[in-house]
């Protein structure tokens, strides 16, 4: 049986300041209803003349209210009773929520935030190094040119297929040079550097196991590709709903301990989240809203995928069996990609994907080249020999 590894996905800090500002939105609009709306809106902004726009939008509302107490209670005319213990009642579930942690584990490469500072640390266990036969089950209806888009990637991280890109393009930014980072890990854990072939492909068209799937059916759907292979790459379609897909992942690795295998899962984000699971090619569902960039296949679905699979690739390699490459927790641990969620040129930071290469032809962003003329959006990865996150731009 597969078992998942994890890596955090904090959305804590967006849920409270949605939730917060509800709180605050039903404060004033009881105040409203006594016809003073209009004095104690401005409350809100009096944090800004200290904090300025950049302060965490709770910390600002939890001033507000405390300001918005003392208003009341230096002058009784300010707001009946009734709205006193309106204020109250929001103060007291701001205490109480603020006493929860709501983050949750799970890949996310599409979201917007800076990666933390701190050491990723190598805890002695089993990286998957050397040859390693990758195979790819379809489940669902994916195009011809779908799948060329996914496949070409896989080919390109072979360092002999960089060269052979290398050797008719002036760019200089490769599939393969990027996967450079990941073989940094496999030396210094004195191990081989990782090899990743296309060993076969299969397709599951019907939806044997519906299109609602439980996370279980995942390692189900593995099982019919993993014996040509020691990692299988499950891709499902833009139709299939996958338990947690959208709410607080985009994809997911895990390992049979049995089989001494590993899964990679990722769906299909196009008509389900892709400002999730897509971003930078879809606005994203929050944060600071910028244009979207065109993306480099045309296939605003399958692009964002390439970003996932590339990062639980990384992931998979460096920390297969929960034991290998992390940062935090092994229950909810930051690993190669993840560490750097959200990053993928230089001068990068949420709502910005930073300074990417451009086509000239199509106007597409793209930050690495493949074969057959491919061109592809990937993530940071974390370089544990400076304690920073990677671009290849």
């Amino acid at each position: 049986m597969y078992l998942p590894i994890e890596s955090r996905n904090c959305r804590e800090p967006q849920i409270k300041e949605f939730f917060f500002y509800f709180l605050w939105a039903s404060f004033m609009h009881e105040i409203h209803l006594q016809a003073i709306y209009a004095p104690l809106e401005f409350v809100l902004d009096i944090p800004l003349l200290f904090l300025g726009r950049n302060s965490s939008l709770s910390f600002r509302i939890f001033l507000s209210l405390l300001f918005a107490v003392f208003l009341c209670y230096i002058s009784p005319m300010a707001a009946p009773a009734a709205s006193i213990g309106v204020l109250k009642t929001t103060l007291l579930v701001f205490v109480v929520v603020s006493s929860f942690e709501l983050c949750s584990g799970a890949r996310e490469l599409a979201a917007l935030y800076q990666p933390p500072a701190g050491l990723m640390s190598y805890h002695e266990g089993v990286l998957l190094d050397g040859e390693l036969p990758l195979s790819i089950l379809w489940y669902g209806r994916f195009t011809t040119a779908q799948k060329s888009i996914v496949s070409d990637f896989i080919l390109s991280l072979s360092r002999q297929q960089g060269k052979a890109v290398n050797s008719v393009s002036p760019v200089k930014s490769h599939v393969s040079d990027w996967w450079k980072m990941v073989e940094t890990y496999t030396k210094l854990a004195k191990r081989e550097n990782t090899h990743i072939t296309l060993s076969g492909q299969f397709s599951d068209e019907i939806y044997s196991l519906g299109k609602t799937l439980k996370r279980a059916q995942i390692s189900e759907l593995a099982g019919k590709a993993s014996h040509t292979a020691k990692v299988t790459l499950v891709l499902t379609d833009a139709t299939v709903t996958v338990e947690g897909f959208c709410m607080n992942n985009c994809g997911f690795h895990g390992v049979d301990s049995e089989k001494k295998s590993a899964l990679v899962w990722v769906g299909n984000s196009e008509t389900q989240c892709p400002g999730y699971c897509a971003w930078p090619f879809h606005q994203p569902l929050y944060g600071p809203q910028s244009p979207p960039l065109l993306s480099p296949n045309n296939d605003v679905g399958v692009d964002g995928m390439i970003i996932n699979i590339a990062g639980l690739l990384a992931s998979t390699v460096t920390n297969p069996f929960n034991n290998g490459y992390f940062q935090g927790p092994a229950e909810a641990p930051l690993e190669a990609a993840s560490a750097c969620s959200g990053l993928y040129g230089k001068g990068a930071y949420p709502g910005y994907a930073g300074e990417l290469l451009m086509d000239s032809t199509t106007g597409a962003s793209y930050n690495a080249q493949g074969v057959n003329g491919r061109k592809y959006l990937l993530p940071a990865l974390f370089n544990p020999t400076t304690s920073s996150c990677s671009t290849l731009v």
